[in-house]
């Protein structure tokens, strides 16, 4: 097997300026740096990885924890990390934490102790024993799609979080509805404790005000972002004696769900029913009715989220800041709106520009 040392004597440089040219540690002259690469490629020289780990710390490696990786959003946004650490030279090593507070504190020590340089965690509703170990571990950390505002008093700025602009869309889809005439909307929100849930609970909410519609509690059931609990959540909206005459889904799973009811119970879309669904999916456009709908930026979110945790291993006492990055409203036939003229647009005016920091 070739060694460094056979790839410097081809390419008539020292070591050292091979180990510059495949860390990237030092600036090489670019007909050096060509040289040192075709003696890599004509010897076949695979760099030793664990040696050089024992060497720099470093096992270029990032943990991703992200529960429901069947589902479709979250599958691209592992695309989007994946590309992104590959561009690098990191390698991933994946974990489900299901959700669930308990089983998340085991994965991040199980990925914690395969030595990964640092970790991407979309975090569940009760994250404060994950964030008590990465804390007090001081493992380099990226919360993703869901942010942490405060646990505990314990200081969650010390991580950076990357996710989709929630609220400004969420309003956008209800105002859409109101301007079509509607006046009970619904909503089949998410998992309480989740940052998803509540900032597209105040989005709807903010909607409503902008419609000057009033806000009714019975209109605001929880699916628990899966099909089956928006599915149970849906038939108890149209149990209601005055049962809404539009609906939002805020997640891709539960608008599955809500189909099922509205389809159990006979409720047609968009004739009996209009529904506007948050986060639009490869197979959205194939419905009947087409569904109108919020879509996030999944792969760059994914791909951001690696750039800044290499930020952060680069530069690990620099303020810790979040980035959202906008959605794109979709707009198709399952609010009422018919095909002709249809295009895709920005969601409702948002404060913030694609990727902002706060």
């Amino acid at each position: 097997m070739p060694t460094m040392a056979d790839v410097a004597r081809n390419a008539g440089v020292s070591v050292a300026t091979v180990s510059h040219v495949l860390n990237g540690t030092r600036p090489v002259l670019p007909h050096t740096r060509q040289a040192v690469l075709d003696a890599v490629d004509e010897l076949g020289y695979t760099p030793n990885t664990l040696a050089r780990s024992l060497v720099t710390s470093r096992t270029r490696s990032i943990g991703l924890a992200v529960s429901a990786i069947s589902n479709p959003y979250f599958t691209e946004i592992l695309q989007g990390v994946e590309a992104g650490a590959l561009e690098h030279g990191y390698s991933l090593l994946i974990a489900d934490p299901h959700d669930d507070p308990v089983h998340e504190r085991k994965v991040a020590q199980l990925l914690h102790e395969r030595r990964v340089d640092g970790m991407i965690v979309a975090p569940s509703a009760d994250p404060r024993e994950l964030v008590s170990y990465l804390g007090r571990h001081q493992v380099p950390t990226v919360f993703l799609d869901r942010v942490i505002d405060d646990v505990g008093g314990s200081g969650p700025q010390r991580f950076d979080q990357v996710c989709a602009e929630n609220t400004e869309p969420m309003a956008g889809l209800v105002t859409h509805l109101a301007g079509l005439g509607h006046r009970r909307i619904g909503l089949v929100a998410g998992l309480p404790g989740l940052s998803t849930t509540a900032e597209r609970i105040a989005g709807y909410r903010q909607g409503l005000t902008a419609a000057h519609l009033p806000h009714d509690d019975h209109l605001v059931v929880h699916g628990d972002s899966e099909a089956a609990g928006a599915e149970r959540a849906t038939a108890a909206l149209l149990a209601l004696a005055e049962p809404p005459t539009a609906l939002v889904t805020a997640n891709n799973a539960m608008t599955i769900g809500t189909l099922r009811a509205l389809r159990e119970h006979g409720v047609s879309v968009p004739d009996d029913l209009a529904l506007c669904c948050f986060d639009d999916f490869a197979w959205a456009d194939l419905f009947s009715p087409r569904l109108t709908a919020i879509a996030q930026p999944s792969r760059e979110i994914g791909a951001q989220a690696v750039r800044v945790l290499l930020e952060r291993l680069d530069r690990p006492d620099r303020p810790a800041r979040t980035v959202r990055l906008d959605c794109t409203f979709v707009h198709r036939t399952s609010c009422g709106c018919s095909d002709s003229g249809q295009r895709a647009r920005p969601s409702q005016p948002s404060h913030s520009q694609k990727g902002t920091v706060s």
